[in-house]
């Protein structure tokens, strides 16, 4: 059994059936109550396993747990058997049997298993027991192919997985048909191998460069709309640097030219300045000039007045007068 996880079921051809252990009869209880290990339970499941999903594992799952001490069949119904009595296959028999080659709770793989279980074949090889679910399977003109299996006592029920089937996933590829078809064109497949007719095709190429063309649009969108952001976050940047440096040069004038500034402080030192340089020093006390009356000022010596003539003899004598006094004065 524990090869199960590191390599491949083997098929039942391969290994002849090699139960050395006696196979005598068990019942349900017996095989619950658990076996020597040297005589595992030897259940047995069949089916088509198209498409082998998450549905099938779990139902191998729980025929593979249903004893303690259990060795897993399972049974492959060929391509002619299965398109016979069902339908067609999407996988044929080759890719369905390897399926279950590598499910790791399969012991191992009957390949052309028969659609209605024999006495023979259950002999053959030494089958326990059978696990399917217990809704009634009618085919091959029998309302229940299992019908005579359970009525032997052999029969273990299984619960079916809602919500997949292989008719589920063929009902959503068929929904879907066009989606996948412009798919595996864009992948490289022919409208030949797809089954695809000449008008189909073209459509579908169509439609392929369309949804490119809006990738494209919604790409450019996307990055435009990126570079709006950086742009944005970057304005904020400057807004907030720029208000910095406002304060800071308004703060700095103001400093300087307020009305406490600097400058006002070194305008008035210097216009203090200008004034002591430019206005007159007084003269000292000592000075001769300083009884003088300021309305008369002494004429230089070379400075030489013409007189008048005097209009009269009286304006003569007191012009005489004058000079004199003047003279007496200077003396």
């Amino acid at each position: 059994p524990f090869q199960t996880l590191t390599a491949p079921a083997p098929f039942a051809d391969e290994t002849s059936c090699q139960c050395r252990a006696p196979h005598e009869k068990l019942t349900i209880a017996q095989a619950r109550l658990g076996t020597p290990v040297d005589r595992p339970v030897r259940v047995y499941a069949d089916g088509i396993f198209d498409l082998f999903h998450s549905g099938h594992a779990r139902a191998l799952m729980q025929a593979k747990t249903l004893f303690p001490n259990s060795y897993l069949l399972v049974g492959v119904c060929s391509d002619d058997l299965t398109h016979k009595f069902k339908g067609f296959t999407v996988m044929s028999e080759t890719e369905r049997y390897e399926a279950l080659r590598h499910c790791r709770y399969v012991d191992e793989v009957i390949r052309d298993a028969p659609w209605t279980l024999t006495p023979e074949f259950l002999e053959k090889h030494k089958i326990d027991f059978v696990a399917h679910d217990d809704i009634p399977y009618s085919s091959a003109g029998s309302d229940d192919v299992y019908k005579h299996i359970k009525e032997a006592g052999m029969f273990v029920p299984t619960q079916r997985t809602e919500g997949i089937s292989t008719s589920d996933i063929i009902t959503r590829i068929v929904r879907d048909y066009d989606v996948y078809a412009r798919r595996n064109l864009q992948r490289g497949y022919t409208a030949k191998e797809l089954n695809v007719s000449f008008i189909n095709e073209k459509k579908y190429r169509f439609q392929n460069q369309v949804d490119k063309m809006k990738e494209k649009v919604k790409n450019v969108e996307e990055k435009s709309k990126e570079f709006v952001y950086k742009v944005e976050e970057k304005s904020h940047d400057l807004i907030q640097k720029w208000e910095e440096k406002s304060r800071e040069f308004i703060g700095n004038f103001l400093e300087l030219f307020g009305p406490d500034g600097a400058w006002k402080q070194m305008f008035q030192e210097r216009s203090g300045r200008m004034l002591q340089a430019f206005s007159p020093r007084q003269s000292p006390n000592s000075s001769p000039t300083r009884g003088r009356s300021p309305s008369r000022s002494p004429s230089p010596p070379w400075v030489f007045h013409k007189a008048s003539p005097p209009s009269s003899p009286k304006a003569a004598s007191a012009s005489l007068s004058s000079m004199s006094e003047g003279d007496e004065d200077e003396k």
